[in-house]
Order: structure tokens, then C-alpha cells, then sequence
């Protein structure tokens, strides 16, 4: 039995500023465990174009470049086992960005949190709805989807507030497939309530937006000064304390193993003193960062090293989106002049090439079918218990082309041979544009 396709899951984090205790908790600690699953195929991703939208300082976008590939590295991020790359190494990115600007409407923009948030608080100020609003501001869910798109993720991990990115994703994504075809597999959310989300210094979540970090990779003794200034209450030696809000315990707890935070939990009640305290979490927390720190230092001063990774991972990263880029400008209608004339009208195009069609049946069951030019059925799929795993295949066999039908023989209904002949023709014939589109 032929194994199933690895999950596709992609993460990206904006290289705008130094990593901090809260990306290590909320991100990088877990994806870095999560990479080294069988069944997942890994994409991560330094966003230095979304980047621009937020600094407007060049060395700090290079330099965060750098320490976020670093602190990546530095965790155990695998780039032979994962495709690691930066974002403006792979110009295959802003073309579909635009392509996907070309099928988004504006009203879908209006409604991102990041836009809404700016207008509010222009017109709570009396001033123009869209004072100091950029185009890459509003555009910059556009850029996301890109990002997502055009590797055909899956699984997108995203706090909650973030969720809306993939909503719209997913729009742009049946808005291009309604139009051109089944191109996009439809992305999914991960959304993991496990992960912790950490409080800053002075109680509020932890961000670069609020000056409340704590830098991942901070020198030892600054992380202990650091740490001995998160805000705490009144509360003297020998009082009990609540855990509850407490930011001090939720940091700890997010390094503390169970017993470990019992035993603090303890210690709360029986009114330890905030110093106390503040000593056993910069205690905890350096066991685990200490013997990365090493490693980051390394890997900070050879920035030569870290640039070669990066190269290496756009080329992986390319030996996908080329072709992809390839099959989408075909189908917008971007090609090659002395390919087949190409039909005059969208309509007239959709039935002049073999297409998938993807749906699901009254069983709650989901299907796809494989039709020729003319509309006729040439392969039809067994069920399928989610969208998601249909789109899986319809995008092997976009890929792979007629190859792939003897490694998804299982998943398909059978054909007799003169079907299965024209099936496969009918797939090298939708690969065939990315070959030409990329002068292969």
C-alpha cells in the first residue's frame, strides 16, 4: 500500500525586529519539534517583504534576518530535512501576489483586522479614514495568501488573532480555482491551544509593538536583570500569592515541566518572596537556553554560513514554485506565442483543456473527477473523508502528472485501459505548460 502524501505545513515569522522568549514558546520551539515528524513536509520562511510594511530602517531588517535565521537554527531547525528560505529569494512570490490581487475583491480587504485597526483609530482621532495607511498595509493579506498559495500548504499554524490571513487565503484561492481551474489547494488553520502564548514585563503578552521582551538569546546576566524586572504586586515575604495573572508564574510554567510548576504553585501559596521567585524562573529558563545560546553565538558571527543555508533552501523552494508559477501564468493566460492559439473567451478556454472538479456527494463524502476537453469523465476518485485530502491528490496529479497515477491507484475508482491512457495523456497535457512557461 503506497503511503500517504506528507501534510504540507508552512510558517513564516516578519524579520522586523530581535526573536524573544515569546516566539521560542509560541513558534519556533514547537514547529522545531513538529519538523521532525515523518508524516510532515515543513516550510519555514524569514517574511522580509512583509517586513517593509512595519520598519522602514534597512540594517534592522537585515539585522533581524540574521538573528532569526540563527535563532531557527540555533533550536534544532533541520534545513536538510525542512525547505527553509527567505521570502524575497523567491521572486515566484510577488507574481502571484499579483495574479491573486487580480481575482480579490477590495471589500474582502476592507474587512482585515490590521486595515480596520488603522481607519479606527484615524477616525477616532478626527483624521482622514486612510491617514498614513500604505498600500502594503492593505495589500499585505494579499501577500500572505501568496506566501501560503504557492506551496499549497495545508496547515498553516496561527494564534487566533490570525486566523482571519487564512480565511482569506482560502477566498483568493476559490476565487483563482472558480475562474482558471483547480490549481490551489484550500488551507487549513492549526490552531495549537497548547502553545503557550507568554506575558511580557509588564503583564501584557509579549511584543516588540509594547518594548516588553525578553530577547531569546540575551547574555546571561542581562536575562537575569531582565527577569528580575517583570512587574509583580505588593505582596511581602511570607503572604500568599496568586497564581492566577500572575505573569511571573505563567512564564515559568511555560518552561516547567508539571511537577515543577506544582511545586511553584506551592511555593505561591506559601508566599515565597517575589525575588525568590524571580530567581527559580531565570533558573528554569537559562537551563534551556543556555545550551542553545552557544550555538546562536556561533552562527551569528558567520553570517557567510547562514546565507548559504538560506540560498540552499530557495533553491529547494524554487524546484516548486518555478513550475507552479509556470501552470498559473498558462492558465491566466500569460504564454508563449507560439503555443496552441489560445481561446478567445474564459468560457471557451475552461472547456478547451482537461480540468478537475471537485465535490461533495450526499453521502457527506468528498470526490473529484478528472474531465476532458470535451467534458468527458476520464477518472473518478473513491471517497475522501475531507476537502482537504481530495485537494492532496488532484495537486500530486497536477504535479506529477501521469506518474502518479499508479501511486494513487488506491484512491481511484478503476478504468479500463484506454481511460487510463487518455487519463495520463490528459495530465502530461496540464503539466505540459510549466515546462514551457519555464523554457524546459
Amino acid at each position: 500500500m503506497t503511503p500517504p502524501s506528507p501534510t504540507r505545513f508552512l510558517t513564516g515569522i516578519t524579520t522586523s525586529g530581535t526573536p524573544h522568549l515569546g516566539n521560542y514558546v509560541g513558534s519556533v520551539r514547537h514547529s522545531v519539534r513538529f519538523s521532525r515528524r515523518a508524516d510532515v513536509q515543513s516550510f519555514y520562511f524569514l517574511a522580509d517583504y512583509h517586513a517593509l510594511i512595519k520598519v522602514d530602517d534597512p540594517v534592522r531588517i537585515q539585522r533581524s534576518t540574521l538573528e532569526i535565521a540563527a535563532s531557527w537554527l540555533a533550536c534544532g531547525l533541520d534545513p536538510e530535512r525542512v525547505t527553509f528560505y527567505r521570502q524575497s529569494d523567491i521572486p515566484e512570490i510577488p507574481e502571484l501576489t499579483w495574479f491573486l490581487t487580480c481575482v480579490t475583491g477590495k471589500g474582502i480587504l476592507n474587512r482585515a483586522h490590521a486595515y480596520k485597526a488603522s481607519v479606527d483609530k484615524n477616525v477616532a482621532k478626527g483624521e482622514d479614514p486612510d491617514a498614513d495607511v500604505s498600500a502594503g498595509l492593505f495589500m499585505y493579506p494579499v501577500l500572505m495568501g501568496a506566501d501560503i498559495l504557492m506551496f499549497n500548504a495545508h496547515k498553516v499554524p496561527v494564534g487566533r488573532d490570525q486566523v482571519q490571513h487564512i480565511e482569506m487565503a482560502r477566498d483568493m484561492a476559490q476565487r483563482f480555482n472558480h475562474l482558471y481551474g483547480e490549481h490551489f489547494t484550500l488551507p487549513e488553520a492549526e490552531i495549537d491551544d497548547a502553545v503557550a502564548t507568554l506575558p511580557g514585563l509588564d503583564g501584557r503578552k509579549m511584543s516588540k509593538s509594547y518594548d516588553n521582551t525578553i530577547p531569546l538569546f540575551t547574555p546571561r546576566a542581562q536575562l537575569q536583570k531582565l527577569i528580575g524586572s517583570i512587574v509583580t504586586d505588593s505582596r511581602a515575604p511570607g503572604e500568599p500569592k496568586e497564581t492566577e495573572g500572575s505573569a511571573l508564574f505563567q512564564i515559568y510554567q511555560a518552561f516547567a515541566d508539571a511537577e515543577e510548576t506544582a511545586a511553584l504553585r506551592k511555593a505561591y501559596a506559601e508566599g515565597i518572596a517575589w525575588g525568590d521567585a524571580k530567581q527559580l524562573v531565570f533558573e528554569r529558563i537559562d537551563r534551556e537556553i543556555a545550551p542553545l545560546r552557544a550555538h546562536y553565538e556561533a552562527l551569528i558571527n558567520d553570517p557567510a554560513q547562514i546565507e548559504r543555508i538560506l540560498l540552499a533552501g530557495a533553491e529547494k523552494a524554487r524546484a516548486l514554485s518555478q513550475p507552479f508559477i509556470g501552470r498559473l501564468r498558462h492558465a491566466v493566460g500569460l504564454r508563449r506565442l507560439e503555443a496552441p492559439a489560445a481561446a478567445t473567451t474564459r468560457k471557451a478556454a475552461k472547456v478547451a483543456r482537461p480540468s478537475f472538479k471537485q465535490y461533495r456527494d450526499s453521502d457527506g463524502q468528498f470526490y473529484f473527477k478528472l474531465l476532458d476537453a470535451q467534458g468527458e469523465l476520464l477518472l473518478q476518485s473513491r471517497a475522501f473523508a475531507s476537502p482537504q485530502e481530495a485537494g492532496r491528490a488532484i495537486g500530486r496529479l497536477q504535479q506529477e502528472g501521469g506518474a502518479a497515477l499508479a501511486a494513487l491507484a488506491e484512491q481511484l475508482e478503476p478504468a479500463d485501459n484506454d481511460r487510463m491512457r487518455a487519463a495520463a495523456e490528459a495530465l502530461e497535457a496540464l503539466a505540459a505548460p510549466s515546462l514551457a512557461a519555464s523554457g524546459g
